[in-house]
């Protein structure tokens, strides 16, 4: 067997990875929160690895909070769905092209296997060995002349196979019919001709035959050996001699298993990829009758099986929600995960889960504080960088705590990690919301989009959305977002779309809205004007803005 093709062995990975995941369009707080709780979980439960995720892009607050804290950005997750290399086997025994059938099928038997993956020289997968490849040669060779004329294999090969010793000619490929010479020797019917192989035992005028014949192999069985005139005249006609302690048939069984597991193998095997989505490739596997599918990489190489019985109750994957307990916001394929934990501020949205697991849902002004109160009870502290990005999540979300949901837990919070990190909460909230807004010239399809949620209703979906800015930096353009959010509003299919522009200095929201704008207005006590609700005083979507327009339908 080739070194490319030797055995492999997984590697040690944890009991689970738990994705720590806030909502889609992510906000500062969902953000600091993944990163926050991730770090706290991960020292507290150090059998699993707790790996903080983005559902989305990162607004220009988020940038400029983590670049102040010299935090790293989370990876982006695309979906929790399970990816083939969730539940692939990882440790899996393939051969060689040029490796011999029967020690592949030894193999196989040995450890009953179904399936092998053979590799080329370079390590690629070329085929698979199967059972069924393996069962077909048998049977046709019992009904046929066995025969090499389709799997040339090399004289070493066959003298290993049989357990034998080569004492003349060359160590080059033969590709002839397979005999056992059991007849007279003078029998003309015996088929024998130019580059055949024979096989036959201690009879001296059925060897020189064969020789005479320019057979490209002899193969001597029952451990006798020629005498030294049938060597000498095999020398020179160059035909190569075996001798072998085995008899004859089982000599004549072996001649072919020694032959090339590339002349056997299945050429065009299924093959898949570690990240293709489980769901979309089981019905492939469930088609092939080896009914496994080879994983390779980029490259072509193999890196796994994936067999059927891997379709049957995989293990989900496993996720910890923060900042959200709504579906439609949350990582899609959601529904089919393992949620271990939820931690969020909201209200108690559409998510289900399968078994009882712990939920935290607490009126405080953002999820961070919820999370720097775990720390406290845990009695550790974050490290620097996750602190700041706590504080600035909870600035971000209280409005450097102005906002009507702001609570005294959130005031001891901050002040308890400004404290810890010697900065002044106040600056450095309006440094942040100043530095990290860039709303005068983002694209307004970026603006519709920024910290955007989806929120169920009887009827159907509401979305709402939030601009915060630090002075009238949408005034110029209030007009250009609501024509916008109308073309959103059509595309979607939404009950009800809404924008909310929020000046945090003045403390005053323009609620744009399209669709039920009706709903908009019984909500708000007040008629909108072209489209826009005039909200004094009002900054929290999650308290003031949401909780309204759902009661509305």
């Amino acid at each position: 067997m080739t070194a490319a093709a030797r055995p492999r062995t997984a590697q040690w990975r944890p009991v689970s990875i738990i994705h720590v995941t806030g909502h889609r369009n992510p906000d500062t707080d969902s953000i600091a929160a993944a990163i926050g709780y991730a770090e706290l979980q991960g020292r507290l439960d150090p059998d699993n690895t707790y790996v903080p995720v983005r559902l989305g892009d990162l607004n220009a607050q988020t940038r400029w909070v983590l670049g102040q804290a010299g935090a790293a950005e989370p990876a982006f997750l695309a979906h929790v769905m399970l990816r083939v290399r969730d539940v692939m086997q990882e440790e899996f025994y393939a051969a060689g092209v040029d490796d011999p059938v029967r020690e592949v099928g030894l193999t196989m038997a040995q450890d009953r296997l179904d399936i092998v993956p053979i590799v080329d020289h370079d390590g690629r997968l070329a085929g698979v060995m199967t059972e069924r490849a393996l069962a077909r040669r048998y049977i046709r060779e019992s009904r046929a002349a066995s025969t090499l004329v389709d799997t040339p294999t090399r004289v070493a090969a066959i003298a290993a196979s049989v357990s034998g010793r080569q004492v003349a000619g060359e160590d080059g490929p033969v590709a002839g019919r397979v005999w056992v010479f059991a007849m007279d020797a003078g029998w003309a019917q015996s088929g024998i001709s130019a580059g055949d192989v024979v096989v036959v035992g201690n009879r001296t005028d059925a060897q020189r035959l064969a020789i005479e014949r320019d057979v490209a192999l002899l193969v001597v069985s029952n451990g006798v050996a020629p005498d030294d005139d049938t060597l000498r005249l095999a020398r020179e006609r160059g035909t190569a001699v075996v001798l072998s302690p085995l008899d004859s048939y089982v000599c004549g069984r072996m001649t072919t298993l020694a032959a090339p597991c590339s002349a056997l193998m299945d050429a065009d095997p299924l093959t898949v990829r570690g990240n293709d989505v489980l769901d979309d490739v089981s019905e492939l596997i469930k088609d092939v009758h080896y009914r496994a599918a080879v994983v390779v990489d980029r490259d072509g190489r193999p890196t796994g099986l994936l067999r059927r019985s891997h379709l049957v109750n995989p293990e989900r994957r496993h996720v910890l929600l923060v900042d959200h307990a709504e579906q439609a916001q949350s990582v899609p394929g959601i529904e089919k995960a393992h949620i271990v934990e939820i931690l969020d501020h909201h209200h108690i949205g559409s998510i289900e889960t399968r078994v009882p697991v712990r939920a935290t849902f607490d009126p405080v002004g953002s999820t961070s504080t919820l999370v720097v109160e775990r720390f406290r009870q845990a009695q550790v502290e974050p490290t620097r960088p996750t602190a700041v990005v706590l504080l600035g999540a909870i600035l971000s979300d209280t409005v450097i705590l102005n906002s009507p949901t702001t609570t005294e837990r959130d005031r001891l919070a901050v002040g308890h990690l400004a404290g810890r990190l010697g900065l002044d909460p106040e600056r450095f909230g309006r440094e942040m919301f100043e530095s990290g807004s860039d709303a005068a010239d983002a694209p307004i399809e970026e603006l519709l989009n920024r910290d955007h949620k989806e929120y169920e209703t009887g009827e159907g979906l509401v979305s709402i959305a939030q601009v915060e800015t630090a002075g009238e930096v949408l005034v110029d353009r209030i007009s250009e977002l609501r024509d916008g959010l109308r073309v959103q509003h059509d595309r979607n299919g939404h009950l009800l779309s809404a924008l909310m522009v929020t000046d945090i200095l003045a403390k005053h929201t323009q609620l744009l809205v399209a669709g039920d704008v009706a709903a908009a207005e019984r909500a708000f006590g007040t008629e909108a004007d072209e489209g826009i609700i005039d909200l004094p005083g009002v900054m929290s979507r999650k308290k003031q803005v949401a909780p309204q327009l759902m009661g509305a339908f």
